[in-house]
């Protein structure tokens, strides 16, 4: 079976997921961590695309990203991969591949699943047990939107802002919300959504002259019913 291209829809940001080879280390010291950076912000500059959440983990990274066109978002990790690999292997005397297969993307509404999202990047390391607050992972953005410093790769959205009127405001409604933790659905939702490409959350209707390129959602299970019939 060929598999669905990736979805894109204008307005909507997408969740990206990269993870190491089989699960390997993709970053073993500061320096891996500062270099693949450098290259991110690099390949945002080259492409436009905003970065608003994001979180580099020993074996995988997640980006919370806006991009103005699809080929966009493809075009980041594609830098990335050439050049943080090239790099990579350079530094630490290997070869071969890296990264697992594609990276995995999924667009998300931003009105329902922005703040989750960026919530869901910034307490992995928390979930993994690498730290006790999220503040304490110093490879996230999670600083940034607490007020702790100010992260130049980070574009913040729309739905951050409406958190609160002044950066005070918006960065306690932030830690109240990543104190708060997540709930189990929502957490299943965008780990299953984030695997599978599916949307989270409601498409827009598509105009006729632009319909989405592919389906938002799985089809249902089971036969189609048959029309003026049982299924």
């Amino acid at each position: 079976m060929s598999r669905l291209p990736r979805l894109f829809v204008p307005g909507f940001p997408q969740l990206i997921t990269q993870r190491g080879n089989n699960r390997t280390a993709v970053f073993l010291d500061d320096e891996d961590y500062a270099q693949y950076l450098r290259h991110l912000r690099e390949a945002l500059r080259e492409t436009g695309v905003q970065l608003h959440a994001w979180v580099l983990m020993p074996d995988h990274v997640h980006l919370l990203v806006s991009a103005d066109a699809a080929p966009a978002t493809g075009q980041v990790m594609q830098r990335l991969g050439r050049r943080y690999v090239r790099w990579f292997n350079d530094r630490h005397g290997r070869s071969g591949t890296l990264w697992e297969g594609r990276y995995r993307s999924t667009a998300l509404e931003p009105d329902a699943w922005l703040l989750a999202a960026s919530r869901y990047v910034e307490l992995n390391p928390v979930r993994s047990g690498l730290v006790g607050s999220p503040e304490h992972h110093p490879w996230s953005s999670c600083r940034h939107h607490l007020g702790l410093e100010r992260d130049p790769l980070v574009t913040d959205h729309a739905a951050y802002w409406a958190l609160g009127n002044t950066p005070f405001e918006r960065q306690a409604a932030w830690r109240t919300l990543l104190t708060a933790g997540e709930g189990q659905a929502a957490l299943a939702a965008i780990r299953y959504a984030a695997h599978r490409g599916w949307m989270l959350g409601e498409a827009p209707a598509a105009p006729v002259d632009a319909p989405l390129v592919r389906r938002a959602a799985p089809l249902p299970r089971g036969r189609p019913r048959r029309a003026g019939g049982a299924a």
